[in-house]
């Protein structure tokens, strides 16, 4: 007995109806896009993860060799900054404390300032240096008069890239002496450095340590946020859905069309 009304059977008749050709060919065009767009962010993620693997083991490489002179004036010009991080590296010169400048950081040991310095080499070129992490208790030069080394310095460190406009949320504002970032153009036009003679990259001093303690060099930290396998087993997951919907919508469609497949 069935009932005109009844939710249970009203669902079942409109189970046993098959849908227009209008109908199957929507819902086919939605699941090949779909199916299209998830396959293709999953392949995106599995280059990434390909580009994001090479990128650590160059890296890696790098932080193994023995460290090269830093790029020269001359080099400047064809210098890829990025292409070269954390390329291990040595400099020779003088510096240049009364052009001091801190930058917000956090750190292991905790909140406070890293300490860029421009180290003046011989030909006149700058490079901004980036001497170590001082606590706030430190933050007035006074307070580690020890550590200003004089005279001619020779360092190690980790090439790094200039950090434009500043952090998350958080812009520098050179007219307070406010940084987020080490931005290299920006601090050197704040400390009246022509732009011709500084490097366009800065160096992570190595935790070689300095007199009196401060500030703490070889703070760096080199970790590559890896979580494409992640976004590419996703992808590929949603799209291995869609198909195996359209497979079930399709066997329906199927067993309603052939003779006495009506449910």
């Amino acid at each position: 007995m069935t009932c005109a009304t009844c939710p249970e059977d009203v669902a079942r008749r409109a189970r046993a109806v098959p849908r227009s050709v209008a109908a199957l060919l929507g819902l086919g065009l939605l699941a090949l896009l779909l199916f299209a767009v998830f396959v293709a962010l999953g392949t995106w993620q599995a280059e990434r993860r390909a580009w994001k693997l090479d990128l650590i083991a160059r890296v890696e490489q790098r932080l193994a060799a023995a460290p090269v002179e830093a790029p020269g004036r001359e080099a400047w010009a064809q210098f890829d900054a990025a292409r070269n991080e954390y390329l291990k590296v040595r400099a020779t010169g003088v510096f240049d404390h009364a052009h001091e400048t801190l930058v917000q950081a956090v750190t292991e040991r905790g909140p406070g300032f890293w300490v860029l310095t421009p180290l003046r080499r011989a030909d006149g070129s700058v490079i901004l240096v980036n001497r170590g992490f001082v606590d706030g208790e430190h933050r007035d030069a006074a307070t580690r008069a020890a550590g200003r080394s004089e005279g001619e310095t020779r360092l190690t460190g980790l090439l790094r890239r200039s950090e434009p406009q500043g952090a998350f949320l958080r812009r520098n504002d050179p007219a307070r002496g406010r940084w987020y970032s080490r931005d290299v153009a920006a601090i050197a036009a704040a400390d009246g450095l022509p732009a011709a003679d500084v490097a366009p990259f800065f160096i992570d001093a190595d935790a070689a340590a300095n007199p009196g303690g401060w500030p703490v060099g070889g703070l760096t930290v080199v970790r590559f946020h890896n979580s494409h396998l992640v976004y590419l087993l996703t992808w590929y997951t949603l799209a291995a859905m869609v198909l195996g919907a359209a497979i079930v919508v399709g066997r329906h469609e199927w067993r309603l069309r052939r003779p006495g497949g009506r449910y």
